[in-house]
């Protein structure tokens, strides 16, 4: 039996090496070394993984009519929260063209319907081939901070979103925004692998600092949102006044 269930282990990890393997040669072959453009592609397909199986665990929990899945939900969806951001700092910072916004919709759609069923038919899989992919991220980004600190690419100011996101300095660059993004991305590698192996486990791993930081990010847009509208209520009663009759 342990032997068996060694074997079924074996097999699921040669099956997520070889999917990540595919990826990767697919990311090498449309982009080489334009990371900028790389990132913005592997971003839409990495937001995809943590929703559909936050979507899928919270299923699990209305059919079982069960409680102590939320934790897991939430750090699920913080992480596809997450990638989502990264997506929008590197728009600003590649611009895709019409090609490979047609390439994102694409692989999306694709990744998307790919994952629900990896994930219904062999969650542990799943999380595996998630923790592959965000390994390889992580040394796709170390590379692209290597030409960013070399000079081959220009240490552009970070975008503002990153800033904010981050709570980065006002004068940070495209360098410091990458390594908070390549940080991101080698806890989601841990959380995932660790969701892999505590497969029914009723004390699954763990990835807190995705959620502080998801909350931490909510936070500081709701504060924005606030300033905002009393911005615009000091407006409109300003020319209120201005337009009412003497």
């Amino acid at each position: 039996m342990a032997q068996r269930i060694k074997s079924m282990s074996a097999i699921s990890d040669i099956f997520a090496r070889s999917q990540t393997m595919l990826f990767r040669f697919l990311a090498d072959t449309f982009f080489a070394n334009r990371y900028g453009h790389r990132a913005v592609v592997l971003e839409t397909i990495a937001g995809v993984p943590g929703m559909v199986a936050g979507m899928w665990i919270h299923l699990k929990s209305l059919r079982s009519m069960k409680t102590g899945y939320g934790p897991l939900i939430r750090e699920l969806l913080a992480e596809a929260e997450n990638e989502r951001m990264h997506l929008m700092f590197f728009i600003e910072v590649a611009k895709p063209n019409w090609f490979e916004r047609i390439l994102i919709l694409t692989a999306q759609l694709i990744f998307w319907n790919y994952y629900f069923v990896l994930y219904v038919v062999a969650p542990k899989t799943a999380h595996k081939m998630i923790h592959y992919f965000e390994t390889e991220a992580v040394l796709s980004y170390t590379a692209y901070l290597e030409l960013i600190e070399s000079g081959a690419v220009e240490d552009t100011p970070a975008p503002k979103l990153a800033i904010d996101y981050y709570g980065l300095a006002e004068n940070a660059r495209l360098s410091d925004m990458v390594r908070m993004v390549r940080a991101d991305e080698a806890r989601h590698a841990d959380a995932n692998l660790g969701w892999a192996e505590k497969q029914g486990s009723e004390t699954p791993a763990a990835d807190h600092q995705t959620i502080k930081q998801m909350h931490r990010w909510s936070e500081f847009a709701m504060g924005a949102n606030s300033e905002a509208e009393a911005t615009t209520g000091i407006q409109d009663v300003s020319h209120q006044r201005k337009a009412s009759p003497r």
